[in-house]
């Protein structure tokens, strides 16, 4: 049987000197090896000039001190971001406020949300604006205690009729029993724990977790 038609030749490679630099960079050693290459193979009867030497020299060393700064730097920059992930801990039992109080209606469905009251309400009006400010929902709420709060709305107006997907907003005012008037509203709750997940703290607000980068406030009550 004749085979030779059924062999694809590979193409042959030659041993070179060259060496391979995937990131092109050269660093302090590279540039010693080659001011020693360099002395190595310079013309006897012509030598480099000494002041040429001592310029060289002076700008390896600027290069290691850079590469040193470098390095510490980054070393800091490590220390401080771990350092901050765990102060993260001590917001725990303190408010924290996400900067917004947004909650998003799909085209089906209803949407769940949660309210922290730092008082027990004796009474108050939850109201749900769209993104220009109008009221599209109100609910007069009823005696509830004090503590975070599940609420669902089923996305409809206050006449019935379903609203448009979107972003809506979600402001309580209520009354204490001592007759206060206060305010809330979706995004501010107490930090209950913080867990960490590859790195990055995550507290703990409500039934949910939050990236500790998300947080626009952090207060005692």
């Amino acid at each position: 049987m004749d085979v030779t038609n059924t062999l694809t030749p590979m193409p042959t490679t030659e041993a070179t000197d060259q060496v391979y630099n995937p990131d092109g960079i050269l660093g302090k050693d590279d540039f010693l090896q080659l001011l020693i290459t360099e002395l190595k193979y310079q013309d006897p009867t012509d030598p480099m000039d000494s002041e040429q030497i001592l310029t060289q020299t002076s700008q390896l060393a600027t290069l290691e001190a850079q590469t040193n700064t470098n390095e510490t730097m980054k070393q800091i920059s490590e220390a401080y971001q771990s350092s901050s992930q765990y102060n993260a801990i001590g917001a725990i039992g303190k408010i924290a406020d996400i900067g917004n109080n947004d909650i998003r209606l799909d085209e089906s469905g209803n949407v769940f949300f949660e309210i922290y009251f730092p008082e027990e309400v004796t009474s108050g009006t939850l109201e749900i604006t769209d993104s220009s400010g109008n009221i599209v929902k109100s609910v007069d709420l009823p005696s509830i205690s004090s503590g975070v709060h599940p609420f669902e709305w089923d996305g409809t107006d206050s006449s019935g009729s379903r609203l448009e997907a979107g972003v809506y907003h979600v402001d309580v005012s209520y009354t204490t029993p001592s007759g206060e008037d206060l305010y809330t509203r979706v995004g501010i709750y107490p930090v209950e724990s913080v867990r960490f997940d590859s790195d990055e703290a995550l507290l703990k607000l409500g039934s949910n977790y939050v990236p500790f980068e998300q947080i626009k406030e952090i207060y005692g009550e």
